[in-house]
């Protein structure tokens, strides 16, 4: 029977495969099923034999004895511990003559999977692509499979997007060969480097592109070739929740497979990069919650989001976001060269495929001459007044300003008033006529419906351009023209796309050049107010806010146009206060307050052209800022108060500051102000700060040393009037010194307690802070003249000026918190954290203090800078012992106990008192719910679900030698670029580093009901992952090990590894 299977007429050679699937073990020679083997052997040879074992131990047998009596190693071609639907799917695979319409993908050991239809049904929002996509669907020799070639290469090369059909038909003509971008093979290697050396579970990987540069085809066609090495699938809607996309991301990575299969995702068109860091760090979470899997299984459970991302600087965001790569509107000579065999290879199968003209603007290298002339020639003759002419610029401003944005069939056809009578043949398209030629209808994934737009973004802008330059049609008269449609605003689903476009069209923001920070407004409305005089933004904006009635975007929208480009401050008022009542959140209330912040500003530049002060101005102002810092705090207490709340993004939020991230903005407005008023104060004739004495009195004023009455002046109707206004605010103005001294610090804590933000919004914000400090130095922080005068004339008074010089001091460097302090260690020289720690022995020494309050404080803060100052010169004179500095610390502790309201002396007892292998403190874990409990109480309003960073690390050696740095770890790295020692931390591979793990003590510990404790002894001290899914949803308790990090909000447990 053998004989008779292999004989050269049943099974041509070369297109024979023989499996052997061994579902059970063969233990010897006098087995049938291995004479079946031996027969084989005799006719045919080993190399197309595929050996398919249910497990590895029957696989090592067949191995073994095939080996044994064989003399040939059979690995390179067996596939072993699968399950029966890896086997199903494997062996579908490889049969060369299968016709099944069976999809599958791949599986865990290079096997196959089934995808059931069933299965793909719960996976709704993913367009999945199999291994044998568009497979025997049609016989290749026949007529429809030619058909169907096509019409598929006429739409793609038109404009239409490209689909898995392309690829499929271009594999099957090996001599007619995709065209390719040159960074297509970079691309594909980049990926696959990702998927073999990364560490993490999930893995971004941006592609920049240029609209209309071919960026998606080149993710789609690397997608195609990668599909039997990874599941591959396109996300179909961006918007939708990002825990919802993870789950079903985790589901085909999980399906019918023993092992979880690697994924690669492409997220089309994404409008930034931040959004999809929100699913890279929700898919882990997923897995781990939902479905067991741990971090530590990354190598197998890859999920990389190919996150494809239009940019107008394609270059620049490339060099801001790593892995990345990017492609430009510029061919290069072999990209041209392989557009110019193309085109040949079309002319062989197509008619006119000069028509084409998508692919005919890319072979032209993008040439704008061209595109201009087929403008020009289409656009021959227009007339706005006729209803294909209007349709046709309205796709013509869409489809430049608004990516990916159509107008539905219907809604085009009842715009056209075209009546569908049963026999009538006639099309939109054909109704378009002239302008049809460069208009294409298409399926829109995400709606369902089919909608027209222009074949190419350039073809679009072109004749944005043409309709401005021959009949004087601008982008302005366009716009007011669809929002004074009645038809597109009337109550039907097929119109809601369109009108997210309209509006995405008014308010959407671009980057600037420089790729970080973003136009002030959108392209269109950009143009319309650089280009045409008048009120037309307005207008625009007004009759949108009519047409978008629910819609606080656009009310914010218009505020923000009128202070910043028209300095009409009431008006934008009017319209900031409309969309605050629509919906409070802090974005609506900071537009309010940075319109009070831009008046103040535009006033103080007008008075300093002035001569006089007028009072009635200084009144004003007063008001102004007052509203100015009412509004930055509601702003700030919402941002503080709100919990993930789901709203419409607005205008702002979705612009200026990353989503649900406006952490300390309020503050940093209420900064701003505050130092405004100061400036417009120390402007008056009595507080002039040019006058040392004048300027005195002013500070004295502030710091509530006396009211404006006792303030000396000279006697005229002016210094009187300003003296009633500044008594009518003077509890808001003597209150402000105060308020800011409060506000750097919460300011400071952010900064320094949570982990790094890479976004240009936080960086921003970080500088304007750090620039008003330094002006508040030298506000309050220089020694008055009074003071010199003191020293003197009183001799006696000594003691008492210099403990202010060495609080001064203190202040200056603000060192006179414990986060200042804190942060010596990254940005103080050790010189400078020396003279800090001897102001404070200094005060320690004289125990001058105003009350206990301070006391405690103070002393905290002296046991801080000595430990600071060991780690970074532990030579220095004024450094006190551990035993010295702990016994402080007891008092301390005994005064407080565990309610003092701030986390600091508990997080000293940690630094000081945490367990060693000699000696264990067994009040170790009441300190760590006393840091939890008062950390949460004080600086949760700042940390939100944000997390905190550790700055201080367990190390191996004893006292407070045994306290490592962060920046004494990073210096093991010096060479390393910033942003990649960063994605280190992040990730947490930065514990795997040889450097690291010679500093680090690793700490034995259990997880217990999925919560963390670190073990000495019988003593178990809680501690938090820092990490999110590094500890698996499991309710055994189970024996780990980690490095320890000390945190303001308690210690986290790092690099945590399962010792089973």
């Amino acid at each position: 029977m053998v004989s008779c299977i292999c004989n050269p007429e049943v099974l041509l050679p070369g297109r024979r495969l023989i499996i052997f699937l061994l579902l059970s073990p063969v233990n010897s020679e006098k087995d049938p099923i291995f004479d079946t083997h031996k027969a084989f052997l005799k006719h045919i040879e080993e190399e197309i034999i595929i050996h398919i074992c249910e497990s590895k131990s029957t696989y090592e047998k067949w191995r073994e004895l095939i080996q044994d009596k064989c003399d040939f190693d059979i690995d390179p071609l067996s596939i072993y511990e699968l399950s029966l639907r890896e086997v199903n799917g494997t062996v579908t695979a490889v049969d060369p003559l299968n016709k099944s319409s069976e999809r599958l993908l791949p599986s865990s050991d290079s096997s196959f999977v089934v995808l059931k239809q069933k299965e793909e049904d719960l996976l709704p929002d993913l367009d999945i692509l199999c291994v044998n996509q568009c497979d025997n669907i049609y016989e290749e020799n026949s007529q429809k499979f030619q058909d169907k070639k096509l019409e598929v290469e006429e739409e793609f090369y038109r404009g239409g997007k490209v689909q898995w059909w392309n690829f499929f038909f271009c594999d099957k003509d090996k001599e007619k060969p995709f065209v390719k971008r040159d960074k297509y093979e970079q691309v594909k290697k980049m990926i696959r480097c990702q998927l073999r050396e990364s560490k993490n579970m999930c893995v971004l990987f941006n592609l920049f592109h240029h609209p209309g540069c071919g960026g998606t085809t080149l993710a789609m066609h690397v997608m195609w070739d990668l599909r039997q090495e990874v599941r591959c699938a396109v996300l179909l809607d961006n918007s939708l929740p990002k825990t919802e996309v993870a789950v079903q991301v985790v589901k085909l990575m999980k399906l019918e497979s023993k092992k979880p299969c690697p994924v690669l995702l492409l997220v089309d068109d994404s409008k930034e990069t931040e959004n999809p860091h929100e699913l890279v760090n929700c898919i882990p979470k997923v897995a781990e919650t939902y479905f067991n899997i741990n971090e530590d299984n990354a190598h197998s459970c890859k999920v990389i989001i190919l996150n494809c991302v239009r940019s107008h600087n394609p270059r620049e965001q490339y060099r801001r976001h790593k892995p990345s790569q990017f492609i430009t509107a510029s061919l290069t000579s072999e990209e041209q060269k392989e557009f110019d065999n193309k085109l040949k290879e079309l002319k062989e199968t197509h008619d006119k495929p000069e028509n084409f003209y998508s692919f005919m603007i890319m072979k032209s290298n993008f040439d704008k001459k061209y595109i201009k002339d087929l403008a020009h020639n289409t656009l021959e003759n227009f007339d706005f007044s006729s209803k294909k002419a209007q349709l046709f610029a309205f796709l013509a401003l869409l489809n430049t300003y608004v990516a990916d944005s159509q107008i539905s069939r219907s809604l085009c056809e009842d715009f056209l008033e075209m009546k569908m009578i049963l026999w009538q043949k006639e099309s939109a398209l054909d109704r378009m006529e002239p302008y049809s030629n460069l208009l294409i209808i298409e399926r829109s994934e995400n709606w369902g419906h089919k909608g027209i737009r222009i074949l190419h973004h350039s073809i679009a802008s072109a004749c944005l351009e043409e309709l401005e330059r021959s009949y004087s049609l601008k982008a302005s008269d366009i716009t007011m023209a669809i929002l004074h449609c009645d038809l597109f605003f009337s109550d039907r689903v097929v119109k809601q796309r369109f009108m997210d476009s309209v509006q995405q069209m008014l308010i959407g923001r671009l980057r600037k050049k420089d790729g970080v920070q973003r136009e002030p407004f959108s392209p269109l409305i950009g143009k319309i107010h650089s280009e045409e005089v008048g009120q037309a933004v307005q207008q625009i904006f007004e009759k949108a806010s009519s047409r978008f009635e629910k819609s606080v975007s656009i009310p914010q929208a218009l505020a923000r146009y009128l202070y910043i480009k028209e300095n009409d401050f009431p008006e934008a008022l009017k319209w900031a206060e409309k969309a605050k009542n629509m919906n409070e959140n802090p974005f609506m209330f900071d537009t309010i307050g940075e319109i009070h912040k831009s008046n103040l500003k535009s006033n103080i530049l007008k008075e300093k052209k002035e001569t006089s002060c007028n009072p009635e101005d200084l009144n004003k102002n007063i008001k102004i800022a007052s509203n100015a810092i009412s509004a930055f705090k509601r702003a700030q207490e919402l941002a503080n108060t709100e919990e993930e709340a789901e709203e419409e993004a607005a205008d702002d939020e979705s612009d200026d500051y990353p989503r649900k991230s406006y952490t300390v903005k309020g503050y940093v407005g209420m900064l701003e102000i505050a130092f405004l008023v100061f400036e417009i104060l120390s402007r008056l004739p009595f507080f002039e700060k040019s006058d040392p004495m004048k300027k005195t009195c002013f500070l004295s004023f502030l710091q509530k040393a006396f009211p404006i009455t006792s303030v000396f002046k000279e006697d005229n109707e002016n210094n009187s009037r300003c003296e009633e206004i500044i008594k009518e605010h003077e509890n808001f103005l003597q209150n402000l010194k105060t308020e800011v001294k409060e506000t750097f610090e919460r300011v400071n804590c952010f900064y320094t307690y949570m982990k790094g933000s890479n976004s240009e919004f936080h960086s921003k914000n970080h500088r304007t802070v750090c620039n008003l400090f330094k002006t508040y130095v030298g506000l309050f922080c220089t020694e008055q003249e009074e003071m010199k005068k003191e020293r003197q004339n009183k001799p006696t008074l000594n003691l008492k000026i210099d403990v202010d010089e060495q609080r001064l001091f203190l202040e200056k460097n603000q060192a006179d918190t414990f986060v200042g302090i804190l942060q010596c260690f990254f940005d103080k020289p050790a010189e400078k954290i020396e003279r800090i720690t001897e102001s404070y022995a200094f005060l320690q020494e004289k125990q001058q203090f105003i009350n206990k309050k301070q006391k405690t404080k103070e002393t905290i803060n002296y046991i801080l800078s000595n430990i600071v100052l060991n780690l970074l010169k532990s030579n220095s004179k004024h450094v006190k012992s551990t035993c010295h500095l702990s016994g402080l610390l007891l008092t301390i502790l005994q005064d407080v106990g565990l309610g003092y309201p701030f986390p600091d002396p508990y997080y000293l007892a940690l630094l000081l008192f945490w367990p060693s292998p000699t000696e264990v403190n067994t009040e170790i874990a009441t300190y760590v719910k006393a840091i939890r409990n008062a950390s949460h109480r004080r600086l949760t309003s700042l940390f939100g679900k944000r997390s905190t960073v550790a700055h201080l690390y367990l190390g191996k050696e004893d006292g407070l030698k045994r306290l490592v740095s962060k920046p004494q770890l990073d210096e093991n790295f010096k060479k390393m670029r910033r942003e990649t020692l960063a994605q280190l931390w992040r990730s947490g591979d930065i514990f795997k580093d040889k450097a690291i793990i010679s500093c680090l003590q690793r700490v034995s510990g259990t997880i217990e009901q999925g919560e963390v404790f670190a073990s000495y002894g019988k003593l178990k001290i809680p501690v938090r992952p820092a990490l999110i899914g590094s500890v698996n949803a499991v309710h055994s308790t189970e024996k780990v090990s980690f490095y320890l990090g000390f945190a303001i909000n308690g210690p986290l447990a790092y690099d945590i590894q399962y010792e089973n």
